[in-house]
Order: structure tokens, then sequence, then C-alpha cells
């Protein structure tokens, strides 16, 4: 493809991909454009596939993180898209080079067909593995299988994870595109491998989940003044959520979910947010499980908090991966000589927690999550393996107002329950609230940007999917694929030429 429209095609491709995300979420639209992506990468020298690469990433994070800049203004999106794209123009890279090298090892038609997309499919997961967790932590939004979360493909989440559904995904398109760029379509042979990699996500079952039980829960969605700006007096936040909070407490509970950034003060330090907390457990007769910003052994947490009613607090869970430039600032004397009116935005820095994510409710484990930690693979997997039979996602998204972000959470969300084979109980201070069952269907919905509170029965769980079981495994064997045959091809490749020279030089 000539250089001018593979940079029109990328730019296409990366825009067409947000496409296939929420709030639009027209799924098919990933593989067309990753298709798009691709078809600009065979043939070109690195530093050409590093610039196409650019601007693809450019233009799908300009387009899915756009909400970003609600927050935290112009100048942090740019340097996120800019980083998160680099990243991506490493990956098309490498894409590139295993076009290159890889068919000179693999000859044959089942290399051109199968060999040389499952690797150019793993090196594109292995650079959604290196973004989601590096640097200071990762970025992990906008993998490709995130925006399957209404597909027909869904079902091979609990399979699969997520690392193992995009891997399947670019796999196919790749295939497909290895055929329309030899002009094989006539040759039913070469149709093989796709439409066998097509029919497993499709075909694939759902997971058998066993039930063990419910748990009966009302999250309340406050819709108080939790964002950054917003103009508010102390208490007015607290007050907002226990507003919301009453009309449940003639109702028969399990427990009461807060979102984070519910309150404005917390109860380990301050006797009337201490005196609400309890009020609402005793009212409740059960567990409020709320949050607050902490202040513990000198470190300061995001921290959801079990509040036994009559008790107080029993069990913390302390945020795990706090995201940096928004709730702390990694090398913060660097930063602030760039930047010192942004980084001064910051002004505290939460400290990464190390608490277990299980709240024991009533002899029932709960895994308990605080907004990013959605998209933290290690995270979700462990609050399974570790006995969660149900998982409360608490976010506060009013910092981004009524963009994408709160409808991507959501969809993230419904992906886990289907991955971990557990309801998910996704609550926003503005939303997007809801219950997920374990088949990421939403079975209760509030509106957005309004007070209200869910009441519902979830299904409790505790079989162990494949994704939980496997899930890290299948993303460090993709990762091997895609790297190690790189490896491989230039050591091999290397070493075939240094022979060959030194043949044709030792020639008489």
């Amino acid at each position: 493809m000539p250089l001018p429209a593979a940079f029109a095609a990328a730019a296409a491709g990366g825009a067409v991909l947000d496409g296939a995300f929420p709030d639009k979420n027209w799924w098919p639209l990933a593989f067309l454009g990753i298709g798009l992506i691709l078809a600009t990468l065979p043939g070109r020298r690195a530093g050409a596939a590093f610039a196409v690469g650019l601007v693809a990433g450019v233009s799908f994070y300009a387009f899915h993180i756009q909400w970003v800049a609600l927050f935290l203004g112009p100048v942090p999106i740019a340097a996120l898209v800019l980083l998160q794209a680099l990243l991506f123009a490493a990956g098309c890279t490498a894409i590139t080079l295993a076009y290159r090298w890889l068919p000179q090892l693999w000859p044959g038609p089942w290399g051109a067909c199968l060999g040389v997309p499952a690797v150019v499919a793993a090196v594109w997961c292995a650079r959604e593995a290196v973004s989601s967790t590096w640097p200071y932590g990762g970025f992990s939004w906008g993998r490709a299988a995130m925006s399957q979360s209404t597909s027909p493909l869904r079902e091979a989440f609990a399979w699969l994870g997520i690392s193992g559904v995009g891997f399947v995904m670019v796999l196919v398109v790749a295939m497909i595109l290895h055929i329309v760029s030899t002009q094989a379509l006539q040759r039913p042979g070469r149709w093989i491998a796709p439409v066998a990699a097509a029919t497993l996500l499709v075909a694939l079952p759902a997971w058998p989940i066993t039930q063990t039980g419910t748990m009966r829960v009302g999250a309340v969605q406050g819709n108080g003044p939790a964002a950054y700006f917003d103009d508010s007096n102390p208490g007015d936040l607290t007050q907002a959520q226990v507003d919301a909070t009453t009309p449940l407490l003639d109702e028969r509970l399990d427990a009461v979910l807060w979102p984070e950034g519910a309150t404005d003060r917390s109860p380990l330090d301050d006797n009337d947010t201490a005196a609400t907390f309890d009020a609402i457990a005793q009212a409740a007769a059960a567990p409020l499980i709320g949050w607050a910003i902490t202040e513990r052994d000198g470190r300061t947490y995001n921290t959801e908090i079990q509040w036994e009613p009559g008790r107080g607090p029993v069990d913390f869970y302390d945020k795990k991966h706090p995201v940096p430039f928004g709730e702390y600032v990694p090398d913060r004397a660097f930063w602030r000589s760039l930047a010192p009116d942004l980084v001064d935005m910051v002004a505290r820095d939460y400290t990464p927690g190390t608490t277990d994510p299980i709240f024991d409710i009533s002899g029932i484990p709960v895994g308990i999550s605080i907004c990013f930690d959605i998209v933290d693979d290690d995270v979700l997997r462990r609050s399974v393996t570790e006995g969660a039979q149900v998982l409360f996602s608490s976010s506060n998204n009013a910092d981004f107002g009524r963009s994408d972000q709160s409808a991507q959470q959501l969809a993230i969300a419904q992906i886990r329950a289907i991955e971990l084979g557990r309801s998910v109980i996704n609550i926003s201070t503005v939303g997007r609230s809801a219950v997920i069952a374990p088949d990421g269907s939403i079975s209760k919905e509030l509106p957005w940007h309004a007070p209200g509170a869910l009441i519902a029965d979830v299904p409790l769980a505790n079989s162990i999917t494949p994704a939980v079981r496997w899930g890290g495994e299948i993303e460090s064997a993709l990762a091997a694929l895609g790297l190690g045959s790189l490896i491989t091809a230039f050591v091999v490749l290397r070493r075939a030429r240094t022979t060959s020279w030194s043949c044709h030089r030792n020639a008489p």
C-alpha cells in the first residue's frame, strides 16, 4: 500500500475501531478497524511502519479516551494519547517485521494462512499486555476484545479471557486479510482456518454456573457533588448519599453498597461521618459497604470499608492500582518541574493497597474492586480464586460528565461478569449503575445522573471458569508466541545471511 494511502487507512482504522466500543457499541466495526490497520503494515520498512502505527494509535485513542480531557484538560490527554500511540506504533512495527521475516521461515501455504496470522495476532495481544502494565502500572483501556460485550462472541470470555478473545479476533482478521491480499478468494481450502476460528468464537457455549444462593443488596447512587471541581459545602456529598439511601431502610437487606466518592470525610477520623455510617447500618440491620479517603499508618488510601452495625469498621479494601497522574503523581519532582500547575492539581498521593479483595459478609465472600480496578485482570481473578461468590464494583464517574467513559466501564463490567462467572454490582456516584448477571445481561439499571437505589437478589456462584483458571497463562503464552517467534526469526535469518555471505566470500 502506498504510504499516503497507508496513513489514511490507519487514521480511518483507528476511528472505526473506536466505533465498536460504547457508546456507539457497533461491535462488528472492531473487525473492520483491525483489518484497516493490519492492511497498512505488510511490505513496510520499520520506520514507516512505526509512523503508520503512530497515526492509527493517535486516531484510536484520541476518540476513545477523549473523556480524560473533561477532568484534566488538553495537555494530560495529549500526553496519554501520545504515550499509548507510541506503544501502539511499536506493536505495529513488530507486526511489520513478522510479515517480513516469518514467510521466509514458513514458506508453505499453511505458514502463510495460519502461522503468520497467528504470530501477528499474538504480537497484537503482547502489545496490549505491555500497555496494560507499563509504565506506572499501565493503562488497560481500549483492548480490542473490550468492544465485544454485546456481540455473539461474548460467551468466549469465560473460556479464553479478554486476551484470548482478542487473539482470536485479530487472528481471524489477519487470515482473511491474507486471503484477500493474495487473491485466493476462490480457493475453498484457504477459508478453512478463518472459518474454524470464527466458528470457535461464536459456537462456544456459556460456561455452566453453579448457583449457591442469593444475596439481597441495596446499591445507592447518590448523585451528589462528587466531581473534583464541583461547588459544594462540607457534608453535601455524604448527605446526598444518605438521602438516596433512606428509601432502602425499610427493606430486608444483606448489605448496603455505596460507591467510590460517596463521602466528604472518613468515618475513621470524623465522628459525625462515623455516626452516619453506623446509623445507616443499624437502620438497615445490615453491613454498610461504604467508602472514604483514609489515612492509616501515615499513608493515604482509596478505601472501601465494611461497617457492621454496632461494631464499626471490620475490614478494608484499599485500591490496588491508584490512577497515575489522577490519584497520585509518580516521580512527582520530575513532572512538577515540567508542569507545576497540573501536577499540583493532584494534591495527595494515594498509596497502592496491599489488603486482600474479599469482604466476609454474613459468611458470604464478596469480591471488592474500586473504579479502574475493573480493567485489572489480576485483581479480578484474585477475587474469584480467593472465594468471591459475587463482585461489588464501585466507582466515581462524576468527573467525566455524560461522556463515553461510564458506558465503556459498564461494558467492561459486563465482560467481567461473563469471564469470571459472577454477578457484578456496578455502582457509581452518578452512573451508570447496574446489576449484572453472570451471563453479562443487565437485570437492573439506574438513570444516569439522578439519585436512586437498586435492590436486587443477586445470584451467588462458586464455579471457576477456564478464564479464571488459565487466563494469565493464556496471555503469557500469547506474548511468548509473538515475541518468541520474532526473536527466533531474527536469529535464524541473521545466521542464514551470515553463512551465505561467508560462503560467497570464500567461493573460488
